[in-house]
């Protein structure tokens, strides 16, 4: 593997992260979500260090190497935003390229509405700007597949589950770690599309697996290798997942934190890359993107047949996307 392992610690919070080529270089971060680790960039990171960039993908808070916190409230946007933030300084500052996917994706684009400064470009995998404004998630349910009577929340309804009953929801992922990797990372499949998404059954299930632990069944080796399925689990086994977890649990503190955003549109250059198979974020078959069309001036979208996952699923047809679209 074609990276580095370095840490950034300051008086509020240390960051892990992994950073391949020329420090002096311009720099692209990536952004990994739930509940990934900067492992989950491992396919991007040479690739565009030998394109000629800085590519640093970090552990984000409650994850892996990082700082772990015990309060929801750490968890919000405005934590986040900040120690990315400081991390780029650190680094030297200046117009960055960033990458996001899943909860990845509103810490870009918040880094996009209030750090515009230190903004070149943002390529967001999976999940849409303005997205995560509930108004715009539950507009955007098919409502033929999830019928409001049965699944008030559609595929959100895992969602709402942690809203609810945090702990109960905490612990059915932590309770075998190891299975709930091999469960929750699967690759994209067509035949699944039109079907109901696991996470519409997290409210009846109470909790994320039907018999309140996740099912040893076989690895997708399509996008995770058995090396990464003991990384993720080491870490999530050490860590728990209060802190993966937390990050559903700021609603409020990260509208709030949006409502004071510099810029509400975006006029710098986005690529967004839709997953064709993706069942939760399905930007595919329904309005998802919608309200990031009306407010990125400077919009460019692809498609790439994956599920979720698409970096690990896909990464060639992801590198190859972006840098297509660099070279604009």
């Amino acid at each position: 593997m074609q990276f580095s392992e370095k840490k950034y610690q300051n008086n509020r919070h240390k960051t892990f992260y992994l950073s391949a080529g020329e420090e002096n270089n311009k720099k692209i971060y990536f952004i990994h979500g739930w509940p990934e680790l900067s492992i989950s960039w491992r396919n991007q990171l040479g690739f565009f260090s030998n394109l000629g960039f800085h590519a640093i993908a970090p552990d984000m808070r409650g994850y892996g190497q990082s700082s772990i916190y015990d309060k929801h409230a750490d968890y919000c946007q405005e934590e986040i935003v900040k120690d990315m933030i400081e991390l780029h300084t650190h680094l030297g500052g200046g117009e960055a390229i960033w990458v996001g996917h899943d909860w990845g994706s509103p810490v870009v684009w918040n880094i996009a509405c209030h750090h515009d400064e230190y903004v070149e470009k943002i390529v967001s995998l999976c999940v849409p700007f303005k997205m995560m404004e509930n108004d715009n998630m539950l507009s955007s349910i098919d409502r033929q597949l999830y019928p409001e009577n049965e699944f008030p929340y559609g595929q959100w309804e895992y969602q709402i589950f942690y809203r609810e009953n945090f702990d109960k929801a905490k612990q059915s992922l932590e309770d075998n770690p190891r299975n709930t990797v091999k469960c929750l990372f699967r690759s994209g499949n067509v035949e699944n599309l039109g079907k109901l998404a696991n996470t519409a059954f997290v409210r009846k299930n109470n909790g994320w697996f039907k018999n309140g632990i996740a099912p040893d069944i076989a690895l997708d080796e399509s996008v995770l290798s058995r090396k990464e399925l003991e990384i993720y689990s080491k870490y999530l086994s050490e860590n728990g997942f209060f802190g993966p977890g937390s990050w559903y649990m700021n609603t409020d503190l990260n509208y709030e934190y949006y409502k004071k955003a510099p810029l509400k549109k975006l006029g710098k250059p986005v690529l967004f890359i839709h997953a064709k198979y993706d069942r939760v974020c399905d930007t595919c078959h329904t309005s998802l993107a919608d309200p990031m069309r009306e407010n990125c001036s400077n919009l460019r979208e692809a498609t790439i047949e994956s599920g979720h996952w698409m970096a690990q699923e896909k990464p060639d047809d992801v590198n190859k996307t972006i840098k297509e679209w660099l070279a604009i």
